[in-house]
C-alpha cells in the first residue's frame, strides 16, 4: 500500500479527515462532532411530523419532496397516508420524481402519470422533473492527488472532480426548487444492496434516459463501479442544495427488493421505526446499524442482500467524498 493512501485511510479510521498539501504531507483534521440522528418507533403520521419538526428548518422557498412513488400496486410501498398526512405540513411543497430507465410504465411520462394515479398520488402536485429534458449538475470531487492512485477507482490514476463522473444529468425541473426534502422508504436493492437516502436522490433525481444511464453504464454492471457512480451522483445533488436538503428514512416494509420491483419479496424483517437527520451519511449509517442490530431471524434476509451486493461500500465512499459524518448521536423521541 502506498504510504499516502495508508495515511489517508488511517486518518479516516480514526474519525478524522486527512488533508494533503501538494508535497503529500498529511495533516490530521480535528475529529468531527457527532451528527444528530433523531429516531422514533412511532411509525405513524404523528411520528413523522414530530421528526420533521426537528430537521425541517432549512426547508425554505419552493420545496421538492423526493420519494419513490413505486411501480403500480407495488406490494411494499409506504402507505399513502404517510405521505398524504405529511405533505400539507411542508409549505410550498411538491412531490418530485423522474422517469426510469428499465422497462416499466414509469419509463414514459404519460404512463408514469397513470402509475402515480394508480398508487394514490392525487392529493398534491407531482413534478416528473425530466418530462421536458435534462440539466447537468457538476460533481466537485475530492482535492486532486497529483501522484497518488485512488483507493477506490481502479481505472484512474488520481482523484479528479468525480472519480467516474464529472457531472450528472438530472431532471431539468430540479433546478426550480430551493430546497429538497428526501423522504425515503428504506429497503433492499438488487444492485445496491440497500436503498436509503443516498439511493433515493442519486438514482431518483437522475434523468431517466440520461443520468440513470450514466450511473448504470452499459450492461447494468453490479459492484463497486455502480455503487461509486451512484454516490457521485448523490454528491452532485447534495452539493447543489447545500444546507437546504434534509432526510427522513422510514424503516417499514423492509423487503430485500426495491419499490421498483412490482413483485418485490414479502418483508421478513420487522418494522423498526423512523429516522431523521440533516446528514445523509449519518442517517443511512444509522439505518444500517438498526437493521444489523435486529435478531438473527429478522435481519438475515436483508443483511444477506446488503452484504452479497457489497452495499456497505455506499457508506465508505460517501465518507471518502466527505458527504457527511458516520459518527452520530441517536436521539430517541
Amino acid at each position: 500500500m502506498l504510504r499516502r493512501t495508508f495515511l489517508k485511510e488511517s486518518a479516516i479510521a480514526l474519525g478524522g479527515v486527512a488533508v494533503f498539501d501538494l508535497n503529500g504531507i498529511a495533516n490530521a483534521a480535528p475529529v468531527q462532532a457527532k451528527s444528530q440522528v433523531f429516531f422514533t418507533r412511532d411509525i405513524s403520521v404523528n411520528g413523522l411530523l414530530n421528526l420533521y419538526s426537528k430537521i425541517g428548518e432549512e426547508m425554505t422557498g419552493k420545496v421538492g419532496i423526493k420519494l419513490h412513488t413505486g411501480e403500480p400496486h407495488g406490494p411494499n410501498l409506504l402507505p399513502i397516508e404517510f405521505i398524504r398526512g405529511l405533505q400539507p405540513h411542508i409549505p410550498n411543497s411538491t412531490i418530485v420524481e423522474c422517469n426510469v430507465l428499465y422497462p416499466s410504465p414509469r419509463q414514459k411520462t404519460a404512463t408514469h402519470r397513470e402509475t402515480l394515479k394508480t398508487n394514490g398520488f392525487d392529493f398534491c402536485p407531482v413534478d416528473i422533473m425530466d418530462a421536458d429534458g435534462d440539466a447537468m449538475l457538476p460533481i466537485a470531487g475530492m482535492r486532486e492527488f497529483l501522484d497518488a492512485p485512488s483507493p477506490f477507482a481502479s481505472t484512474q490514476p488520481r482523484f479528479t472532480p468525480g472519480v467516474h463522473l464529472t457531472e450528472i444529468a438530472v431532471g431539468k425541473n430540479l433546478l426550480n426548487y430551493d430546497s429538497l426534502f428526501v423522504y425515503t422508504h428504506f429497503k433492499g436493492h438488487t444492485m445496491g444492496g440497500f436503498g436509503g437516502s443516498l439511493k433515493n436522490i442519486a438514482i431518483g433525481c437522475a434523468s431517466g434516459q440520461g443520468g440513470k444511464r450514466q450511473i448504470h453504464g452499459d450492461g447494468w454492471p453490479k459492484g463497486p463501479l455502480f455503487l461509486e457512480r451512484m454516490v457521485e451522483s448523490g454528491k452532485g445533488i447534495t452539493d447543489h442544495f447545500g444546507a437546504h436538503i434534509t432526510y427522513i428514512n422510514v424503516l417499514k416494509n423492509i423487503s430485500v427488493d426495491c419499490d421498483c420491483d412490482a413483485h418485490g419479496a414479502k418483508p421478513t424483517c420487522n418494522d423498526i421505526g423512523i429516522l431523521a437527520s440533516r446528514d445523509i451519511l449519518a442517517i443511512d449509517k444509522a439505518s444500517i446499524d438498526l437493521v444489523f442490530s435486529q435478531p438473527e431471524m429478522q435481519r438475515h434476509d436483508i443483511v444477506e442482500r446488503i452484504q452479497s451486493r457489497g452495499g456497505l461500500h455506499q457508506l465508505e465512499y460517501m465518507k471518502a467524498l466527505r458527504m457527511g459524518n458516520d459518527q452520530y448521536e441517536l436521539i430517541t423521541l
